[in-house]
């Protein structure tokens, strides 16, 4: 490096005429000359749509990029349109059919790419086709913008926004369009958009029916009364369900009942449960087990026969069920409840809960044990309060196969009609004589047991 170094410092000494020495230098003194024009520029495009929102009045000034979101069809997001026209999203739009954005829309969606679904939709209705028009979405292209929309977090009201654009594209909303903005209200809570939202599917539907509401349509509106805790407007929407044809999802027909049980309107369970019961297509539904059990003890507290006779009703379809299933399932009610309910029937005078609760109670059983002493009572006291002797005496007799063997302390206060039997006498006696002469039964099991007490003596009072 020493003779190089040298020979730099000394080069100024024997500069040669006419030597042109390179230049060690970085930067170079360059003057760039300008091309000559070749020709004129090209015509442009004939006009790629006649009338198109995208295009001024003269089409052949089109609009400048920084002015793009200002009347666009589809608003600029934060972002979004920052990108250059070289970016990949932008060329990938230019490349794409609205099957072939479908698909691409489809492998998203199971991977969560919501904003790219958003942005991709958004740069493609700017786009041109191979005719040289606008990209045109139909509608199915379009749910699937709204539904990006939706999951990325936006308001029901930027979606109702989205939903009045699409008759710009000439596109008709169908229900799907509309359950996504009626879910976009569920999360939000607006109860009042909610319905006026249903009203105006219910008359767009007049004409087109692809906008009518189906069950979605109302779970949704059920959903957000139900959320606010306004079950009479929801109650509303379960009868516009049921008329319209449509069938109550089973998480609606959950939630409105577990919200009258749990806040004490019990004649509106009872209600709900009725109107289900009465379609065709809601007969199916039934309530999970533990609420099954919740709903009977809250019904019995209030003595209230027909709530109690449902969720009996819902066990007994579990229990049913359970025993059809592969590998079965045994579901069992407790006797307890049963017993409760026995005595809520007595009270009431509910027939029906009276044989529905031992049904409930035999099914449970399994025949592989008798009922216990304290429920064969409960059935003959609510025979006898109802008044129905033949069936009270049925019952002891029942009894007295299944329990009669009881050691003689146990078994003479369980068969004393002036103890435990005291219901089914005081029932016999209410008219008199005449009711216990015609009842032979009554009168051969009160001599039999005075026969077997002590020395002939009948029991103690």
């Amino acid at each position: 490096m020493a003779p190089i170094a040298i020979f730099a410092k000394s080069r100024a000494c024997f500069r040669l005429k006419n030597f042109k020495s390179i230049s060690t230098f970085v930067h170079l003194h360059q003057e760039a000359e300008l091309a000559e024009p070749h020709g004129a520029a090209p015509p442009l495009p004939p006009n790629p749509a006649t009338g198109s929102p995208r295009y001024n009045e003269n089409w052949r000034s089109p609009l400048p990029a920084s002015s793009a979101g200002d009347g666009a069809l589809i608003p600029v997001g934060l972002g979004v349109f920052q990108h250059t026209y070289g970016s990949p999203m932008q060329t990938l739009s230019q490349s794409l059919d609205a099957e072939s954005l479908m698909n691409q829309f489809a492998s998203w969606t199971t991977t969560q790419r919501w904003e790219d679904v958003k942005q991709l939709f958004e740069f493609w209705t700017r786009s041109l086709d191979k005719n040289g028009k606008l990209n045109k979405p139909d509608v199915n292209l379009y749910n699937q913008y709204l539904r990006a929309n939706l999951m990325i977090g936006a308001t029901s009201g930027e979606l109702l926004h989205l939903l009045t654009q699409m008759e710009d594209f000439l596109i008709v909303p169908n229900t799907a369009s509309y359950n996504i903005v009626l879910k976009a209200m569920r999360r939000d809570g607006e109860t009042i958009a909610a319905g006026k939202l249903i009203e105006r599917m219910l008359e767009i539907g007049k004409e087109h029916k692809e906008s009518l509401p189906d069950h979605e349509s109302y779970d949704q509106v059920i959903f957000v009364h139900i959320s606010r805790g306004q079950i009479d407007a929801a109650l509303k929407y379960i009868d516009l369900t049921l008329k319209s044809g449509c069938m109550l999802s089973l998480n609606a027909f959950v939630d409105c009942v577990r919200h009258c049980v749990n806040n004490s309107r019990l004649d509106t369970a009872v209600s709900i449960i009725e109107r289900c019961k009465k379609n065709d297509q809601n007969k199916s539904l039934c309530l999970p087990w533990r609420l099954c059990n919740h709903m009977a003890d809250v019904a019995m507290e209030s003595d209230n026969s027909e709530l109690t006779f449902y969720a009996l009703e819902f066990m007994a379809k579990w229990i049913a069920q359970g025993e059809n299933a592969g590998p079965p399932v045994f579901f069992s009610a407790n006797e307890g409840l049963v017993i409760s309910a026995l005595g809520t029937a007595g009270r009431t005078y509910n027939s029906g809960l009276v044989d529905g609760s031992w049904a409930v109670l035999k099914r449970s059983l399994r025949q592989k044990k008798a009922p216990s002493p304290e429920a064969y009572l409960a059935k003959i006291y609510a025979h006898a309060n109802l008044g129905n002797l033949p069936k009270a005496f049925s019952t002891l007799h029942e009894f007295e196969k299944a329990h009669g063997h009881s050691n003689h302390e146990i078994g003479q206060d369980l068969f004393s009609p002036f103890y435990s039997l005291n219901p089914l006498v005081v029932a016999c006696t209410k008219n008199g004589f005449t009711t216990l002469d015609s009842v032979s039964s009554l009168s051969n099991y009160l001599m039999i047991e005075l026969m077997s007490s002590k020395k002939g003596k009948p029991p103690i009072c």
